[in-house]
C-alpha cells in the first residue's frame, strides 16, 4: 500500500528517517541535509548559507560580523548617502525595507562593497584592447583590478591581428587573440572576485577574423575556464549563409581579405562546438548597434559576462532585479504596490552611480555621462506556475508581453521623473532617445534581464525569466559547497495529497513531475522543467522581454542530451529572426562538471 505523505513536517520527517538509518546522527534537520525548499519572502536556509559564505562582512580573522539586516542597511545607507540632508534618513529606510522584504535585491557587488572604502559597486564592465603589448597588458591589469572588486569583464578581441601576421615593430610574429585570451583566462584564475568567486569574462571575436575558426574550437580544445566566448555574428554573414556563399576574412589592420571559407563550414563549426560544450555562443552585432542608444560616442561591440549588458569601451553598468513572488494575486500582479517599487528601485540604481568607487577614470567618466542601469525581474517561471500558465505557450508569451510592456514603461518613466529632479544624462543631446523625440530621462538605459543567479536563492524564487530548472537539483559551488533544493511546490503537492512516498522519491531523483499519476495532462504541461520544454518557446520567451529591454536579456536555452548540432543552428538562426541580442544554449551534460544538476545524487 502506497503512503501518502500529507504535510511538509511529515515530508521533512521521512527524509530524516531515511538520512538516520543510512548515517546515524542523533537531530539531523532537514536544513543539515543540505535540503531546501526556499519561500518568496523569507531567507531560507539556503539563502542564509549564500549570505555568509559570500556578502556578509568579516572581520580580520575571517569570522563573520553582520546579520542580514545589518547588511541590507549597511547598503541602504551607503546608497542613500547622496540624497539631499534632509530626505536621506527617508530614502535609506525605504531601501532598506524593499531589500528586506526580498521584493529588491542589487547585483552581487553592491550587497558585498557598499559602505566599504573604495567600495566598487557595479557588476558589469567592457574594456577596449587595441592591437599592441601596452593595450593587451594594461587591459588585463584593469580586469585584474575590476575582479578583485567583484565586477565581470567583456572583451572583444576582434583589433588583434592574426596569428603569424607579420610585427613590424620587431620583424616577428604575431601570436592572435586566442593566444592571449589563453593569457587573460590564466590570470583571472588566480583572481576571485571580491575574494569570494572567480572572475568572470566574455571573449567576442567578429566572424570575420581570420583567426575565427581557431576561437570558435578555443573552448573544445580546453585551457580555458574562465571566460564565455560569443562569435560576433553580422547581418552580411547570415545573408552569406543564406545563400551558401563564400564568406571574406579580413586582416583587422589591413583591411585586407586574406581568405575566404564557405560560410556553411563556418556556421556548422560554431554549431557543432555549442553543442560540444556550450560555447560558443552568438551575439548579432547589428541588431546590437541598431539600438545603441549613444552611437554618436562609441559602438557595441562586447558585451558583460552574461550578455545582458552591450557596452561601450570603459563602460559600467550596475544591476538590480525586482522580485515578481511579493506582487502575485490570482490573475495579474499588484501593480499598484510593484509601481511604486519600480521608482524605488530605478532611482536606487541611479544612486549607486553617484556613491560608487570608480576602479578607473575612463569608467568614471563615461559611466557618470550616460548612467546606464539595468533593472529586471526575477520569478517569471514561479508567477506562471501561480496563474497555473504553461511557460510553453502563447498564453505565457501574451502574459510576459503585458508584463514586459508595463515594467518598462513604469521604469522609463521613473528615469525620466529622475532627470526633471537630477538632470538627464550628460550625452541626452546626441541620443537615440532625443532623435526620436523621447522626453528628457536620466539613464541612457533603465531595463535590462540577468540572470540572477545567487540574488534569486536570496530571494528565494527562479531566476530570471528561466524556465524551473528542476524541481529538485544541486548547485555547485565555485568554494565546494554544494546547495540542495526542493522546490516549494513539491511541498504544495505533498500538502494536497497528491504525492505518495514513490512520486517524492522519483522527482527527488529526477528533478521532474512528469511521472507523478496524480497529476492530470494540463498540470504536467504547466509543471514542465527546462529540459521538457521545446527550444522553441525559450527563443520566443526571451524575444519577447527583449523586444521590452532596452539593453539585452541573459537566458539559457537548455536542451536535452540528445539534441544536434542541427538544431542548435535552427534555434542560433530563430534568434536573430525574432530580434534577440544575442543567444546561449547548453545541451544537458555536454560538461563533466555543471553548475546546476537535475536531481539530488545526494544520498539520504
Amino acid at each position: 500500500m502506497k503512503r501518502v505523505v500529507k504535510s511538509r513536517k511529515k515530508l521533512k520527517n521521512a527524509v530524516k528517517r531515511r538520512a538516520v538509518k543510512r548515517a546515524p546522527k542523533a537531530g539531523r534537520s532537514l536544513g543539515d541535509l543540505g535540503l531546501f525548499a526556499p519561500k518568496a519572502g523569507e531567507l531560507g536556509d539556503a539563502a542564509l548559507r549564500v549570505l555568509k559564505a559570500r556578502y556578509l562582512l568579516r572581520n580580520s580573522a575571517g569570522e563573520v560580523i553582520e546579520s542580514p539586516d545589518q547588511m541590507f542597511r549597511r547598503v541602504a545607507k551607503a546608497v542613500a548617502s547622496c540624497e539631499s540632508a534632509a530626505t536621506r534618513a527617508s530614502w535609506e529606510e525605504k531601501f532598506f525595507k524593499i531589500m528586506r522584504s526580498l521584493k529588491f535585491i542589487p547585483n552581487s557587488p553592491t550587497l558585498m562593497n557598499a559602505g566599504k572604502p573604495q567600495g566598487q559597486l557595479a557588476a558589469c564592465f567592457v574594456l577596449p584592447i587595441e592591437d599592441s603589448i601596452s593595450s593587451v597588458f594594461s587591459s588585463l591589469h584593469n580586469a585584474a583590478i575590476i575582479h578583485k572588486s567583484g565586477g565581470g569583464t567583456g572583451f572583444n578581441f576582434g583589433q588583434i591581428r592574426p596569428r603569424g601576421d607579420l610585427v613590424q615593430s620587431s620583424g616577428g610574429r604575431a601570436s592572435g587573440p586566442v593566444a592571449f585570451l589563453k593569457i587573460f583566462d590564466l590570470a583571472t584564475g588566480v583572481i576571485k572576485q571580491g575574494g569570494t568567486r572567480r572572475g568572470a569574462n566574455m571573449a567576442i571575436l567578429p566572424i570575420d577574423h581570420p583567426d575565427i575558426e581557431q576561437f570558435i574550437a578555443s573552448k573544445t580544445a580546453g585551457g580555458i575556464t574562465n571566460f564565455n566566448i560569443s562569435v560576433g555574428i553580422s547581418d552580411a554573414f547570415l545573408q552569406c549563409l543564406k545563400r551558401n556563399g563564400k564568406w571574406n576574412l579580413i586582416n583587422p589592420q589591413t583591411k585586407e581579405v586574406v581568405a575566404q571559407l564557405p560560410a556553411k563550414s563556418l556556421w556548422s563549426a560554431i554549431c557543432e562546438n555549442a553543442w560540444r560544450t556550450g560555447d560558443p555562443g552568438v551575439v548579432f552585432l547589428d541588431t546590437i548597434e541598431k539600438q545603441n542608444p549613444t552611437p554618436d560616442i562609441g559602438k557595441l561591440d562586447s558585451t558583460n559576462p552574461c550578455g545582458e549588458q552591450p557596452l561601450l569601451p570603459y563602460e559600467s553598468c550596475n544591476l538590480g532585479s525586482i522580485s515578481l513572488a511579493p506582487y502575485l494575486s490570482d490573475k495579474d500582479l499588484d501593480w499598484r504596490t510593484l509601481e511604486q517599487d519600480i521608482e524605488t528601485a530605478v532611482r536606487f540604481l541611479d544612486n549607486v552611480i553617484d556613491v560608487n568607487w570608480y576602479p578607473l577614470p575612463e569608467i568614471k567618466n563615461i559611466t557618470e555621462k550616460n548612467r546606464k542601469i539595468g533593472l529586471g525581474i526575477m520569478g517569471w517561471a514561479d508567477a506562471l506556475l501561480h496563474w497555473k500558465i504553461a511557460y510553453d505557450s502563447e498564453d505565457a508569451l501574451r502574459r510576459a508581453t503585458l508584463v514586459a510592456q508595463r515594467f518598462h514603461r513604469v521604469a522609463v518613466s521613473a528615469s525620466e521623473r529622475l532627470a526633471k529632479e537630477r538632470g538627464a544624462f550628460e550625452n541626452f543631446q546626441n541620443s537615440l532617445w532625443a532623435k526620436r523625440k523621447m522626453a528628457k530621462r536620466r539613464n541612457a538605459t533603465v531595463t535590462t534581464i540577468a540572470p540572477t543567479g545567487t540574488i534569486s536563492i536570496i530571494a528565494g524564487v527562479s531566476s530570471g525569466i528561466e524556465p524551473i530548472f528542476s524541481y529538485a537539483h544541486e548547485r555547485q559551488a565555485l568554494d565546494g559547497q554544494r546547495f540542495y533544493f526542493l522546490h516549494s511546490e513539491v511541498f504544495n503537492l505533498v500538502e494536497t495529497g497528491v504525492l505518495d512516498r514513490k512520486s517524492i522519491e522519483r522527482i527527488l531523483r529526477t528533478g521532474t513531475l512528469s511521472k507523478v499519476p496524480k497529476l492530470s495532462s494540463t498540470q504536467k504541461r504547466v509543471f514542465r522543467t527546462a529540459f521538457e520544454i521545446a527550444p522553441i518557446w525559450h527563443v520566443r520567451m526571451q524575444a519577447v522581454f527583449q523586444r521590452m529591454s532596452e539593453s539585452a536579456v541573459s537566458k539559457t536555452i537548455n536542451l536535452p542530451e540528445n539534441a544536434t548540432p542541427a538544431d542548435i543552428g535552427k534555434i542560433y538562426l530563430k534568434a536573430h529572426e525574432l530580434g534577440c541580442k544575442g543567444i546561449t544554449v547548453y545541451r544537458d551534460q555536454s560538461k563533466t562538471a555543471q553548475v546546476l544538476t537535475r536531481g539530488i545524487r545526494k544520498k539520504f
